[in-house]
């Protein structure tokens, strides 16, 4: 099932978060890891023009995804964002489910296009991203503040 973040899951999306990217080495500074925004996710998804999407199964979180009007970016771009998996989770279609919802949604809040920041240890998401057709970009957009990613990317919707 795939639903809208509640103030409950905050707790447990943090350290799902921090978890992953821990688990594939990228728990770095300037990255998701270290932003304070990742222990208050269902409050910083109250902006306007964003969402943040729960997959859950049994009432188990394993995973999620979003889309932000991050500062800087144009304002037909939204940038997909905190998109992660638990290891039960990956090579069963979840994350393509989630990539679709976001998609969709930012297509139905009138964006035109969806960036991403992303690291090179995250193989399997950049791999994702290829599928559905992010091409790479030679440098940031916006303001996300995660300077730890090295790799942008963008799509049309």
């Amino acid at each position: 099932m795939i639903r809208a973040i509640k103030p409950t899951d905050n707790k447990h999306l943090a350290k799902l978060i921090r978890d992953v990217l821990t688990e594939f080495g990228a728990n770095k500074p300037g990255t998701v890891y270290y932003d304070e925004t990742t222990d208050h996710l269902s409050e910083v998804f109250q902006a306007a023009g964003s969402r943040y999407f729960v997959l859950e199964s049994s009432g188990e979180i394993l995973g999620g995804a979003g889309i932000f009007p991050t500062d800087g970016l144009p304002a037909d771009t939204c940038e997909l964002v905190k998109m992660y998996l638990l290891p039960e989770a990956r090579g069963k279609g979840y994350g393509r489910m989630l990539m679709e919802k976001c998609i969709e949604t930012a297509r139905e809040l009138s964006y035109q296009k969806v960036y991403l920041e992303t690291m090179p240890e995250l193989k399997q998401a950049l791999q994702l991203y290829a599928h559905f057709g992010f091409r790479y970009l030679d440098g940031p957009m916006g303001n996300s503040g995660h300077h730890g990613c090295d790799r942008w990317m963008i799509r049309e919707i």
